[in-house]
């Protein structure tokens, strides 16, 4: 990383060689040249350039010489908020930095007559960090000074002693020296250049007696701050303790000296940061994100002053509220920062990044694209690109910017993983196994890399390897599914031999039976198509949560929280309201969800109904008919959902006040929740609901109309009964009961052919699979929801049995 030094010297090179009348200041053409010179591969219009133009010459109006332009301090300050990445530009011009005029400069300096207030300027500077000589935020009295030099004496000592104790630790990312494995955070650690956190993290043994000494004598220092002549001066002395103590990781003590800092000078931008920064690292979101809106604030109504910090808070605004799994609302905050910064790459990869978390693919390709314009090298943009790409299908594209990313840094646990899987689903077995390899040799605990490694050698027929890894991960985690991998890999074994004994090894595994064949046996058994379609509904619910959510609390969300009647572009009142106000909603009905878990439950709800809802992309949603449609896929009793579906369409502006709903809502409704949860209807029932709606709209349904209408199994959503059922049973296990085709233990309904016998879990009945040595012009299936009916079943066949005496001959 460049010095302070070296990095004010590229500046004063990069000034130079676009000052072409040589008169101290950029003008306009001068700096329009720089610009279009240091972004080669950027294609900008002028319309472009004036804006951006105007915006730097607004925006630092204070270095601004009415008849030169920008001078160098503007420039140097461009760099410092980091509109721009000085190394890449100077490389980008084909600038070097002469290291002979470098020393020479520095010699007369040190000879000039003036010595003496230079040398304390620059023995202050080298004994501390490059922020405390910032013009803009780093240490303005002198007495601060002091503080900052008892402090960093103060850590020193700790240090020593807690590292010869052994009680200081260091995060070496699992046991590992690469710290460069994992994809950056992205957010911006100082009020000036972006930088990443390339350091290893340090973890301070705080329950130690030289810590606790420590705190006493921090406690000192804080007492001086406070009693400084001024509040200005108090407020600087906070700061630097702070920062000196955020510099050093020891991030709980930073926290306090920023809010003595806050509670100072409420309106300064800078505490609020820096204690939000604070916050997210001690893993604090939700602390994190309302000192950042602290920090907005201030800036957004200081004027200009802060200006210039906006995009870095946006930025770091959008991180926060991305730890809290609110991505939607961090897409909004990302694309804000870009349009202020058009150079800020961060912003722009964290936004495809982030687009990409909710399933917005193209959107994500876009901005992904933009950011590695902006930064050819940035890896993690190439990574996520990547995955963009294999989610829209272009997977040998994908597979070309993986290996781009590997290049860029070989030990990328993100891009290895990722390249893994998507060698898996093209069926590269032999590739995607080497790809976990090499995961694993970076971080060797990577259990989900173990199971998928042990995966992807079964699918390349090197079944003894594959046992092997997988009792590898075995070690790693205890988790149920990896015992049932290994049980069917006995199985399958076991299987094999057979099949050598007998010499039958040339049949597949399976045969796919055409729907009419499959033929169900008593009232319970569920027919295939019902299953199939059913068991799509249920993942989404699974993936979703939704089945967490009481539907008692999405009716108290839209009796507590109302939402003001806008008109859409037909004309018609509707109460609806933004993507991400949406996603606070969600959160209040997902309270229970981890970050992480909430972030799937929101792209799985943006694919599969935002995007029809919101089907003119103006971003906004009909939050009547999203209660409805989320409402049978709640928790609680069938009936009660169906209420809740029904009085959310009541809660709509045309219908409220009345205990019926139009006609016109009922059909759309219906319509909708069949486009969105059935496949198989989708397309053809999309165009009915954005298209124009039959009847007459002052006709009225009633509740047991409505009832009519949904529980319908042809035209309405009568598979609800199916889900239900899923719902209640699709934990069971029958034993040691596996399905005959794949070989997995069976769980939720087994479905048992009653005359060869076999049995099938719920996936392989629905898809239609039998194994290939029971061939039959027909198959009759009985569903037993658990083995205990089951064991009831054949008890009474067997009594049956008994009973019936023999015929006289």
């Amino acid at each position: 990383m460049a010095t302070r030094g070296s990095r004010s010297e590229k500046v004063k090179r990069i000034f130079q060689q676009f000052d072409g009348n040589h008169d101290g200041g950029l003008n306009r053409e001068e700096m329009a040249a720089l610009v279009v010179a240091v972004n080669p591969r950027v294609k900008f219009s002028d319309e472009q350039i004036n804006a951006i133009l105007d915006e730097v010459f607004r925006t630092y109006a204070e270095f601004i010489d009415p008849n030169k332009g920008l001078t160098y301090d503007g420039l140097l300050r461009t760099y410092d908020d980091g509109a721009g990445d000085v190394d890449r530009d100077f490389d980008a011009l084909g600038l070097e930095l002469n290291a002979d005029e470098s020393i020479k400069d520095s010699e007369v300096a040190s000879s000039s007559s003036i010595t003496d207030e230079r040398a304390v300027e620059a023995q202050k500077k080298q004994r501390t960090a490059a922020w405390a000589v910032s013009p803009n935020h780093g240490i303005v009295f002198d007495e601060t000074w002091k503080l900052v030099d008892d402090l960093e004496i103060l850590v020193k000592r700790l240090k020593s002693k807690q590292e010869k104790d052994g009680k200081l630790k260091a995060d070496n990312n699992n046991n590992n020296n690469n710290v460069d494995a994992f994809s950056d955070a992205g957010w911006s650690r100082e009020l000036g250049p972006s930088s990443e956190i390339s350091e290893k993290r340090i973890y301070w043994e705080e329950s130690s007696h030289d810590y606790g000494v420590f705190v006493k004598e921090l406690g000192v220092l804080r007492s001086k701050a406070d009693g400084a002549r001024s509040r200005e001066e108090a407020f600087d002395g906070h700061m630097a303790i702070g920062r000196v103590l955020y510099e050093h990781q020891l991030f709980k003590e930073a926290l306090v000296s920023f809010k003595r800092a806050c509670e100072l000078q409420p309106t300064d931008v800078r505490p609020h940061f820096k204690a939000g920064n604070c916050l997210y690292v001690l893993g604090k979101c939700k602390e994190s994100k309302d000192e950042f809106l602290l920090a907005l604030e201030a800036a957004e109504s200081g004027g200009n002053q802060w200006a210039y910090l906006l995009p870095q808070i946006y930025v770091n605004l959008g991180i926060a509220l991305e730890g809290e799994g609110m991505v939607l609302s961090a897409c909004e905050y990302y694309r804000e920062a870009a349009i202020l910064c058009p150079t800020h790459f961060r912003a722009l990869k964290l936004l495809g990044s982030a687009l990409f978390g909710v399933g917005e693919y193209r959107a994500a390709v876009k901005a992904l694209e933009e950011a590695i314009y902006l930064k050819p090298d940035y890896a993690d943009a190439h990574c996520d690109l990547a995955s963009s790409l294999h989610s829209m299908g272009e997977d040998e594209r994908a597979i070309e910017v993986f290996q781009r990313a590997i290049d860029l840094k070989p030990g990328h646990v993100d891009a290895l993983y990722n390249l893994g899987g998507l060698y898996m689903d093209l069926g590269r077995f032999q590739r995607a196994s080497e790809m976990y390899t090499r995961v694993l040799a970076v971080w060797p605990n990577h259990w989900r890399a173990q199971l998928n490694k042990a995966v992807s050698l079964l699918g390349a027929g090197e079944t003894e390897e594959a046992k092997r890894a997988l009792k590898e991960a075995l070690k790693l985690t205890n988790r149920v599914e990896l015992h049932d991998a290994i049980s069917h890999l006995k199985h399958l074994q076991k299987k094999k031999g057979k099949k050598n004994g007998n010499g039958n090894g040339g049949e597949g595994p399976f045969i796919v039976v055409e729907p009419s064949k499959f033929k169900t046996v008593g009232e319970k058994t569920t027919l295939r198509p019902d299953l199939a379609t059913a068991l799509q509904i249920r993942a989404f619910q699974r993936v979703t949560r939704l089945g967490k959510c009481d539907v008692e609390a999405v009716r108290k969300e839209m009796r507590d929280n109302d939402v003001p009647v806008s008109y859409s572009g037909s004309g018609g009142p509707t109460k609806s309201i933004r993507k991400p106000n949406l996603e606070e909603i969600l959160r209040r009905l997902l309270i229970s969800l981890k970050p992480d878990t909430f972030q799937g439950a929101i792209k799985a709800i943006n694919e599969k109904i935002l995007s029809l809802l919101d089907d003119s992309g103006s971003g906004r949603v009909d939050m009547g008919m999203f209660y409805a449609v989320i409402a049978p896929l709640c928790g609680g009793h069938s009936d009660k959902r169906k209420r809740v579906a029904f009085d959310a369409l009541i809660w709509r502006p045309v219908n409220e006040g009345s205990s019926q709903i139009t006609k016109t809502d009922a059909v759309k409704y219906i319509k909708l929740l069949r486009a969105i949860y059935i496949p198989s209807h989708g397309m053809s029932e999309i165009l009915e609901v954005h298209g124009e709606e039959e009847g007459d709209s002052s006709m009225t349904v009633t509740f047991n109309q409505f009832l009519a209408m949904f529980d319908d199994r042809d035209w309405g959503f009568g598979i609800m009964s199916t889900i239900l059922k899923l719902e209640a049973n699709d934990r069971n296990r029958h034993g040691n009961q596996v399905c005959s085709v794949c070989r997995y233990p069976i769980i939720g309904s087994r479905f048992k052919e009653v005359k060869a016998r076999f049995s099938l879990c719920n996936q392989c009945y629905s898809e239609g699979k039998v194994p290939p040595s029971f061939k039959q012009e027909e198959y009759k299936f009985r569903e037993y929801e658990s083995e205990a009916e089951a064991m009831k079943a054949k008890c009474v066949c067997f009594s049956m049995q008994s009973h019936k005496k023999p015929i006289a001959t």
